[in-house]
């Protein structure tokens, strides 16, 4: 299991679109974290504000910071997004752009918790969109514990042109980290400049290209009856395959996690949200 952590350079080129889509197709148990410092989208969006009340990790900061409670309250913040299977589970993200003072100062201590979760018992995956960098108080330890970073572009020239500054700023900082190479991959959205184009333009391998698909797009954005025959869902689902090819290479040449790695946790029961998906 794995940390896969998505972010984009600049406007909107659909990272938590492309992240949801993934997570609803994703065949292994799997927490989508909604870590965008400028708030998360899902919430109110996809699940159209259905929750009774406040729940995602602007809620985990606040007891993390006044108790230490994280560990005790994590999988209460979570949703199920297919009850009660347990299996597709949303941490969802600040409600209010003010709240990320209190989640900025506890990325590694989320980082080493998730960590943890794909070495627990059931392990998950953990997709966690990271949102744009150039928001203030980038996610970096999360970008760092990532066993695959996918940086996600439409493939216009004003988008490849801030793409290909972040994708620097990314290797740079994972290198000062002594992150081992190969982390980095792109994540083309829409239609545009050729993938092979991008590749070569970028200096780095495009992983997969997700279709132009308003219709679905719409329904992620704002609630509806996800079709899983339409073009963006099925490109999502196939998303799967070279991500798990990449990690079962880099897992191959590195070595797992040593003494030091944060403890497995163990997964209790998730409230849902009936009907969502």
């Amino acid at each position: 299991m794995a940390i896969i952590a998505l972010v984009s350079a600049k406007g909107s080129p659909g990272v938590t679109t492309a992240a949801l889509a993934a997570a609803l197709s994703w065949h292994r148990r799997l927490v989508l974290a909604e870590c965008d410092p400028a708030g998360g989208s899902i919430l109110a969006g996809y699940l159209g504000g259905a929750l009774d009340g406040p729940r995602g990790i602007g809620e985990l900061a606040v007891g993390e910071l006044r108790d230490g409670s994280l560990e005790q309250t994590f999988w209460s913040q979570l949703v199920d997004l297919d009850a009660p299977r347990r299996e597709r589970l949303l941490l969802p993200g600040v409600v209010d752009p003010a709240q990320a003072g209190s989640v900025i100062p506890l990325w590694q201590r989320f980082a080493d918790y998730f960590t943890g979760l794909e070495r627990g018992e059931p392990p998950y995956d953990v997709l966690v969109d990271c949102g744009r960098l150039a928001v203030g108080g980038p996610p970096w330890p999360l970008l760092r514990a990532a066993t695959v970073v996918l940086l996600v572009t439409r493939a216009n020239l004003p988008d490849l042109s801030a793409t290909r500054a972040t994708a620097r700023a990314i290797e740079r900082d994972l290198t000062e980290h002594r992150v081992p190479p190969g982390t980095l991959r792109l994540l083309v959205v829409g239609d545009g400049h050729g993938t092979s184009e991008i590749s070569k333009a970028l200096r780095l391998p495009v992983i997969a290209r997700l279709p132009h698909d308003p219709r679905t797009a719409e329904v992620l954005g704002h609630g509806g009856t996800v079709r899983a025959n339409r073009p963006l869902m099925r490109a999502a689902g196939a998303l799967e395959v070279p991500v798990r090819a990449l990690l079962d290479r880099r897992r191959a040449r590195l070595a797992w996690p040593g003494a030091n790695t944060p403890h497995a946790v163990t997964a209790p029961s998730v409230p849902g949200v009936s009907g969502a998906v």
